[in-house]
């Protein structure tokens, strides 16, 4: 189904604003956008029926770019904001956009209790591991010994890893993918966008600024193929020029382990089959250590299951059975009441 305007079916331009895109020259959140923008007509799903929200951040300029309902909240808050419209009226289409700071740091009680409740909200969170907003500080997902202005001997803490932390907290379908791919991006986004359920998409970003070449060592072309692992559901994990690297459960240990097609027997029948309902596996695959593993791509995780707004619904119905219609004027007079 395509949604239509009187000129006809919708296309990435209806989804632009005449608002003046502001991000840095060479800015990652500008692949993000074309992307999404050019997504959003196959969803045939009215302008008027979408909602964006988000935080603070440079990716929270986001709403003011869809043309679409939005709102630009508060610092780590958004969450909160995109389940209430999203109980309020649970047939609206409810995006959220926040960063490894605004998500992870003062949002991420916020985050986490959103992933968990699986409020049907989709989460593009843009991981660029730096506070660029705020001219570049370290951020929750920044490397140990990284130099910022905020830890001039470099930092002491250990970095979070987004998909984990969104499996941890329970969501339903986890991704992850890279803002200047725009073939593996529109696959997850597009699989995202159709999942029964709350999603949460990690999105590498580029901030060219104040942390440039932050991915680099995985999404430079001449390593790419080698240093990156595109996943789909009931595939091979296969990776390297000419698929001739794999991924296998090591018998021994049984954790992930690298091997190459025609080395010591391996053959494609050692190499595991990526199960996305699978929670260890898409754990193992978003825990694998760079360099001496490859980066996953793709959908890691997507599990159907009920939604936080309908459980409310069906509360709210068998309630109305019970006890029929409330009145909010016989709430208000009932019990120990007094005038003034």
């Amino acid at each position: 189904m395509t949604e239509t305007s009187e000129s006809g079916p919708l296309t990435k331009k209806d989804f632009e604003t005449d608002q003046d895109v502001r991000w840095c020259p060479g800015c990652g959140d500008y692949s993000i956008l074309a992307n999404v923008q050019r997504l959003m007509p196959e969803l045939g799903i009215a302008r008027e029926n979408m909602v964006w929200v988000s935080g603070i951040g440079c990716s929270s300029r986001f709403p003011y770019y869809m043309n679409t309902y939005g709102f630009h909240t508060i610092h780590g808050r958004a969450p909160a904001f995109a389940t209430g419209i999203k109980v309020a009226n649970p047939n609206l289409s409810v995006w959220l956009v926040t960063g490894d700071g605004d998500g992870l740091s003062i949002g991420g009680n916020q985050l986490m209790h959103c992933l968990r409740r699986n409020v049907d909200v989709n989460v593009l969170l843009f991981n660029n591991r730096i506070y660029g907003l705020t001219k570049g500080q370290y951020s929750p997902t920044s490397e140990v010994g990284k130099v910022t202005k905020s830890t001039p001997f470099g930092s002491a803490d250990y970095p979070l890893d987004p998909c984990v932390f969104a499996l941890a907290a329970g969501a339903s379908f986890v991704g992850r993918s890279v803002d200047v791919q725009a073939k593996e991006f529109g696959a997850v986004l597009r699989r995202a966008a159709t999942h029964p359920g709350g999603t949460f998409l990690e999105i590498y970003q580029n901030c060219n600024v104040f942390n440039d070449d932050a991915f680099a060592g995985f999404t430079d072309r001449a390593v790419k193929e080698d240093r990156q692992i595109f996943v789909e559901h009931g595939k091979p994990l296969l990776f390297g020029v000419g698929k001739t690297k794999g991924l296998r459960i090591d018998p021994r240990t049984l954790l992930l382990q690298v091997v190459t097609l025609g080395e010591d027997g391996v053959t494609d029948e050692d190499v595991l089959i990526h199960d996305e309902t699978n929670p260890t596996i898409a754990t193992m695959l978003a825990r694998m250590p760079f360099p001496a593993f490859p980066v996953a791509i793709g959908v890691l995780y997507a599990v159907p299951r009920q939604t936080y707004e309908r459980t409310l619904l069906a509360q709210r119905e068998r309630a109305r059975e019970r006890l029929g219609k409330g009145s909010i004027d016989k709430l208000l007079h009932s019990g120990e009441t007094w005038t003034v």
